[in-house]
């Protein structure tokens, strides 16, 4: 994974979701000690001491970064400010995702629009093989053997089950870095390629801050929660699931914002033809949605 070759993978699948939300405040990590800038040649900056994190996008290249650590399940917030005003051709990504050609990877994936529409929020699980711009919102993933729970300050978008017994992969094998990028992809991201970067607005900047992850951290093909007995301190996220009152939650989201399903798309997807890689996307102005299949 990493910057333009994600591209491919998102001629999918969408849906649109407009709502607000309360941003969560996790505990801060620090940018220096737990995160590489990767790529950018200086177009993404560590601030504030190590407090806040900002990627940019020109006209001659984009940035990202990733996580130093590797982990194998855990709860992990960000908070992430998006391109603010006109976006449209941007892609930001934020992202876990394991190395190789059999890779895992969870995502979240905010493609840019023009000023006063919303954002298009895309979440993907592959297994082997008018404002968010102006606020910071909390994005969480709680992994588990069980359960991805996508969450947004708070509010659960989508629950992605282990379904492996009905022959659906589920990534639990495989350590995974924490990524994001941010690059211009403006011959698909916007209205199928039709709404183009305005480079006058360049450069484009996303802001993150407030990272905390409670997971599973790997070394050396061991894993902390090993070393603890498998009960790291607050692991409550190892066994957590969506209660009666999240489930519920997650429903009133997905009926009052989601646009598109492709569970439900008995013609693109016959039934037994869905795609190895569940991916649903919402269009979103403070924070987003998404559903899965059961």
């Amino acid at each position: 994974m990493g910057f333009p070759s994600k591209a491919p993978k998102m001629l999918a699948l969408a849906g649109s979701l407009v709502i607000c939300f309360l941003v969560s405040v996790a505990a801060a990590g620090n940018f220096y000690r737990n995160f590489d800038i990767t790529w950018g040649d200086g177009r993404g900056k560590v601030l504030n001491g190590g407090q806040m994190l900002t990627l940019s996008l020109d006209r001659t290249s984009g940035s990202g970064f990733q996580s130093r650590n590797e982990y194998l399940f855990g709860k992990i917030d960000m908070q992430l400010k998006l391109v603010p005003g006109n976006s449209a051709g941007t892609v930001t990504a934020y992202y876990l995702s394991s190395q190789g050609p059999t890779h895992d990877e969870i995502d979240f994936e905010f493609l840019g629009n023009l000023s006063g529409d919303p954002y298009t929020l895309h979440t993907n699980v592959f297994s082997q093989g008018r404002g968010t711009g102006s606020n910071f919102h909390t994005y969480s993933i709680l992994w588990n053997p069980q359960h991805i729970i996508f969450s947004v300050d708070g509010t659960p978008i989508r629950d992605f089950r282990n379904n492996e017994a009905k022959g659906v992969p589920f990534p639990k094998n495989q350590p995974m870095r924490i990524y994001s990028s941010l690059w211009n992809a403006d011959n698909w991201a916007t209205r199928g390629g039709l709404v183009k970067t305005d480079w006058s607005k360049a450069p484009f900047v996303a802001s993150y801050s407030n990272f905390n992850a409670n997971a599973c951290v790997m070394s050396m093909g061991a894993s902390s929660c090993e070393a603890k007995n498998g009960t790291p301190a607050g692991s409550s996220w190892m066994t957590q699931e969506l209660d009666a009152t999240s489930q519920e939650r997650m429903r009133w989201v997905q009926k009052n914002y989601m646009i598109y399903n492709y569970c439900t798309d008995a013609n693109r997807f016959p039934r037994g033809s869905l795609p190895s890689a569940p991916l649903l996307s919402f269009g979103i102005e403070a924070a987003s949605v998404t559903c899965s299949c059961e």
